[in-house]
């Protein structure tokens, strides 16, 4: 069953909270993966594969070189849910 956007978003919030270390208030829709935290590439394919773990989809590297924002990402999930 498809999950909320609500919910992603959330969840994806948590998620980025806690493996960069930001506080959860910091963590705004138009947050950027490149610009607004410390995230190197090899961070970012980590999360990569938990945000596919966490909804069971599969996220292409080229789809992933688009997912620059919170909201793209959370976007893209809703898109790709089963």
């Amino acid at each position: 069953m498809a999950m909320e956007k609500e919910a992603i978003y959330n969840m994806m919030a948590d998620e980025i909270a806690e493996r960069f270390n930001i506080k959860r208030s910091a963590v705004t829709p138009d947050l950027n993966f490149l610009t607004d935290i410390d995230a190197d590439s090899i961070d970012f394919v980590e999360l990569i594969l938990e945000v596919e773990d966490m909804f069971n989809i599969s996220i292409s590297d080229e789809d992933s070189e688009n997912l620059i924002t919170l909201q793209q990402t959370v976007d893209y999930i809703v898109a790709h849910q089963i």
